[in-house]
């Protein structure tokens, strides 16, 4: 068998046209990603998991060098690094039992600050506070991802809370009807969907409309950042609430869009085959007043 043949196989199962397509649009749009990052997020859309529900991220990583070298697509330089989606050690608080309370008004904080960590110091901290403090706890994000942190401006880096943006859910029905998506156009245009994947305001924080205050201003520089990093302009913003925990009514008060719930089959499931998970109310952001023809044109 053929190079370029022999790439088109993985683990003994032969890849079809609209997965290699797939596999090329998450290379070429996600420059900014590792190659496991990559491999990870490929391994996601694709459905090419363990019996454990893990991904086959180092056999996926193998196969996209091994169509680099048949030249069918350009990865970016190796580097080192965790694997994506990995468990990871969470640091101890550093204070235990939480910081001073934080009460009052929003207005009361001064101008909310909305900082984008992006270095090794800020990292450890998000990662020791979402560990600690949020339901879902820490796990590496897969693919394309910006990591923010939530400051008053009334105290030397008071803290509030912190956001992760990451890739958007592959299918989600609700979403692709309300914006007018078959299976080409979202394939095409999902990349300038970014999913708002955690939100945590910190237990000891209790201000009254904080919540709405941050979300609006982080979609005041999301797109910016994301742009900046990834060179693709986002156009809307998605989450996900648990209904069992919380009402959403931070995103109604930011004018965020309910949309319905999820069928309860994950995020990221592209075959229908996965099940189990909790359903979630879907809410989403147009980041511009076009979003929805920009998404069905582009």
């Amino acid at each position: 068998m053929g190079a370029t043949n022999a790439a088109k196989v993985f683990l003994g199962k032969a890849v079809s046209a609209r997965e290699l397509a797939t596999t090329r649009e998450v290379v070429a749009t996600y420059r900014g990603l590792s190659r496991m990052e990559l491999a990870a997020t490929v391994c996601e859309l694709l459905g090419w998991m363990r019996g454990s529900g893990r991904p086959k991220a180092r056999e996926c990583r193998e196969w996209l060098e091994n169509l680099e070298a048949a030249g069918e697509l350009t990865l970016p330089q190796k580097r080192t690094g965790r694997p994506v989606g990995s468990k990871t050690s969470i640091p101890a608080e550093s204070q235990p039992g939480g910081a001073q309370e934080v009460t009052g008004s929003a207005g009361d904080l001064g101008p909310i600050r909305v900082e984008r960590i992006t270095d090794g110091a800020g990292r450890l901290r998000f990662r020791e506070l979402i560990g600690h403090h949020h339901y879902l706890g820490y796990r590496v994000p897969y693919g394309a991802q910006l990591r923010y942190l939530v400051l008053s401006s009334r105290r030397v880096r008071e803290e509030l809370g912190c956001l992760l943006f990451s890739s958007a859910a592959w299918r989600l029905a609700p979403r692709d009807q309300w914006i007018g998506w078959d299976d080409s156009t979202r394939s095409r245009n999902l990349a300038q969907v970014v999913c708002n994947s955690r939100f945590l305001i910190l237990p000891w924080v209790r201000v009254k409309n904080l919540a709405s205050t941050i979300l609006s201003r982080a979609m005041g520089v999301l797109a910016a950042d994301w742009r900046e990093v990834y060179g693709v302009e986002p156009l809307l913003v998605e989450t996900f609430v648990d209904e069992s925990r919380f009402t959403g009514t931070c995103y109604r008060a930011a004018n965020w869009i309910e949309l319905g719930s999820t069928t309860g089959r994950g995020r990221m499931d592209r075959r229908t085959e996965r099940k189990g998970m909790a359903p979630k109310r879907i809410f989403v952001y147009p980041l511009r007043r076009d979003s929805r023809r920009r998404l069905v044109e582009g």
